[in-house]
């Protein structure tokens, strides 16, 4: 017997967690408000449907999710505090978000402004990192498991499709999971997911975010997988031509032309949004999210289903170029009772096997024997007179005329019109759309009952997205239904975003695939502290600026790290000498000292090699010589002897009295002259009289 979602609400599962109202309904679980009794603090609690609770793939599933999220130790990601079973309740009990989904965000604004695109995918990114440094891929990336808290607060959720890089290769001969509206092409064809396969749906959800709408939309499932296996994804209009190389760069058909993984991505978000001098913004919690407050009523806020191509679902792999049919991957999704399970299985994610989507053409069943005519007994024909014979004669005459001149008036006016309709009527001609805008030429040819298909073009004074000619040209005479192909702008090349570090190859592959030249030009090669020497530092001009085409742009080598002089520290402390050659790249080491007539004692006096030298990178060692302790020598002429010893011998000076050793006798001179600096120690010979 089934359990009812009232069966739920407000139990106590593992005498802990109170079951609280509905908040989201899912293919094969639903998600609660409830409360950790035990800490006092609300959770939000998933349970799976008790239908699939005993099916080990799916409980599998939870536990997957569970783990994944434990592993993972970041701000935004939805964190998962327990994992449980209740006799045949299996439950996960989650970080509680109040708000609204990334879904709900779009659906009430259109699309975003760019500032705000750039933060919420910066804020997306920025977990995903965290994962693929986990070597963990997420593999359903798409509004609906990016929530929004209060004060701008964006989190990732839903680790129940996750799978480590090691074992991310096909997972089954015949299903693919995840949303079809943001798998990346190599999910289609091969199963395969790595790293850039996140990359891959991070890009379509920007695309989404800055036009309102994903880049594919279809009446099913699988006609949106082909279009992501065989289509370029659109180019974004409306926006900077650094926010659209972002979106064209993590939606590239061949995965190595992606970056690598989110953190690199989200390097390339951060770098475009200096270039433009955007800040970040807050993040606005949904209007249209359920209130946070709970209620007394067992309801909660229950999305409307999806269309086919955002549901979670499994496909059969799209082979590229494949011709074989394919049956609906997805059946209608119709809002469900929150308090009354779905009786049809799971909603949002569906396993759908070959058998089911290629299915032989049924047969036509055997039309059923007609039954047997009754046999009647002939009669004799009745003999008709001559009169009665010629008048049939007569009459089949006429009707044998009046058949004939009516099928060939019919035919008169058949040939007629087809050759008016072959000679006039299917005629148009092409018309002139040069200059116009995308949408435009394509109502105009609708009105001039001609077919359309679309390409791009760079040019130089044809702006994005206006229409630089057509094939045929205007003017020209077509047969209605025709193709005519549109040759739309894409403006001026955007010199391409190549990371620091990458081969030469690579960057080379990037600038040809946007149509501009690559060169390699010693002169511009840079010294670097970060990019070895050899690999690309970057290119000039700078990526994402717009050149003609047919433009030169060269690839900036690192020379490796910059030879530094050694800054010169005489005279200085040793603990300020250390500092300040630490601070220049450098690993200052004590020598031995030495005596300087010029510096105090326990000053620097030199440095090994000495200051101004250039140090190869390999090579940062440098030697500091302090001075040894020395002494000013006082002056004691015309003092006592007794006075002068004194005073020589507290300056950590030995003293040699000739002539006259008594006290009281003078000293008349002294063998070093007062003022000299001389190593403590040092014997001065007082003449005294």
């Amino acid at each position: 017997m089934e359990r009812s979602a009232t069966n739920v609400i407000g139990g106590l599962l593992e005498q802990r967690y109170r079951v609280g109202t509905l908040v989201a309904r899912g293919g094969m679980s639903t998600v609660y408000r409830g409360v950790d009794t035990r800490l006092e603090r609300p959770v939000a609690i998933k349970v799976m449907d008790p239908r699939f609770s005993a099916d080990p793939q799916f409980v599998a599933r939870f536990e997957r999710e569970a783990r994944a999220a434990a592993k993972l130790h970041h701000p935004g990601v939805v964190q998962v505090h327990d994992q449980g079973v209740d006799e045949d309740r299996v439950f996960l009990v989650m970080e509680l978000v109040e708000g609204g989904t990334l879904r709900d965000l779009i659906t009430e604004r259109g699309k975003l402004d760019v500032p705000l695109a750039l933060t919420v995918i910066e804020k997306i990114l920025s977990p995903l990192a965290a994962a693929h440094r986990a070597d963990l891929v997420h593999r359903d990336v798409k509004p609906e498991n990016v929530l929004i808290g209060p004060g701008g607060t964006v989190k990732v959720a839903d680790f129940g499709l996750v799978r480590a890089m090691s074992t991310v290769g096909v997972t089954s001969d015949t299903m693919i999971l995840g949303t079809v509206a943001y798998l990346s092409p190599e999910q289609v064809t091969t199963g395969t997911t790595d790293a850039r396969s996140d990359v891959y749906s991070a890009g379509v959800l920007l695309y989404e975010m800055l036009t309102g709408t994903p880049p594919y939309v279809g009446d099913n499932a699988i006609s949106v997988a082909y279009r992501h296996v065989n289509d370029d994804v659109p180019p974004v209009p409306d926006v900077p031509a650094e926010v659209a190389e972002l979106v064209r760069r993590a939606t590239r058909k061949e995965p190595f032309l992606r970056p690598a993984d989110a953190d690199s991505f989200l390097s390339e978000v951060e770098t475009a949004r200096a270039m433009l001098g955007l800040a970040t913004v807050d993040v606005p919690v949904p209007a249209s999210a359920p209130s946070a407050a709970p209620t007394e009523e067992p309801t909660a806020h229950v999305p409307a289903p999806p269309s086919p191509a955002e549901q979670t679902l499994r496909v059969e792999p799209v082979r590229v170029g494949a011709g074989a049919p394919f049956a609906e991957p997805t059946v209608p999704v119709h809002r469900p009772n929150p308090l009354v399970p779905p009786s049809t299985g799971p909603q949002g994610t569906k396993a759908i096997s070959r058998a089911d989507l290629i299915m032989p053409p049924s047969e036509p069943m055997p039309a059923a024997p007609p039954p047997p005519a009754r046999v009647r007994t002939k009669r004799p024909p009745k003999k008709k007179t001559p009169e009665q014979l010629h008048e049939e004669m007569r009459a089949r005459s006429k009707r044998q005329f009046v058949t004939w001149i009516s099928v060939v008036v019919v035919a008169a006016i058949l040939v007629g019109l087809t050759s008016w309709w072959l000679a006039v009527g299917r005629v148009t001609k092409v018309p002139d759309l040069v200059g116009k805008e995308l949408s435009t030429a394509i109502a105009m040819l609708d009105q001039a009952s001609l077919k359309s298909t679309q390409g791009t073009e760079n040019s130089d004074t044809v702006p994005a997205g206006q229409v630089i000619g057509t094939d045929p040209p205007a003017g020209t005479e077509a047969t209605q239904g025709d193709h005519v192909r549109i040759v739309v702008s894409a403006g001026k090349p955007v010199v391409p975003q190549v990371n620091a570090g990458s081969e030469i190859a690579a960057a080379e592959r990037e600038i040809a695939s946007v149509g501009l030249k690559s060169q390699l030009n010693p002169v511009e090669d840079a010294f670097s502290d970060r990019v070895p020497k050899g690999k690309v530092v970057t290119l000039k001009p700078a990526p994402g600026t717009p050149v003609p085409i047919g433009s030169t742009v060269v690839i900036v080598l690192s020379k490796g790290s910059e030879p530094k002089p050694v800054p010169s520290v005489t005279g200085k402390t040793k603990d300020e000498a250390f500092a300040e050659l630490s601070a220049a790249g450098f690993e200052p080491v004590e020598g031995p000292t030495e005596f300087s007539a010029a510096v105090d004692g326990g000053r620097v006096v030199r440095t090994d090699p000495p200051a101004g030298s250039n140090m190869p990178p390999n090579n940062r060692k440098v030697t500091v010589v302090l001075s040894a302790d020395s002494v000013t020598v006082p002056h004691v002429e015309g003092k006592s002897v007794k006075e002068a010893k004194k005073i020589l011998e507290e300056a950590g000076l030995k003293v040699d009295v000739q002539f006259n050793e008594r006290d009281r006798a003078r000293v008349v001179n002294q063998s070093i002259r007062a003022g000299e600096r001389v190593p403590k120690d040092t014997k001065i010979t007082l003449i005294a009289v």
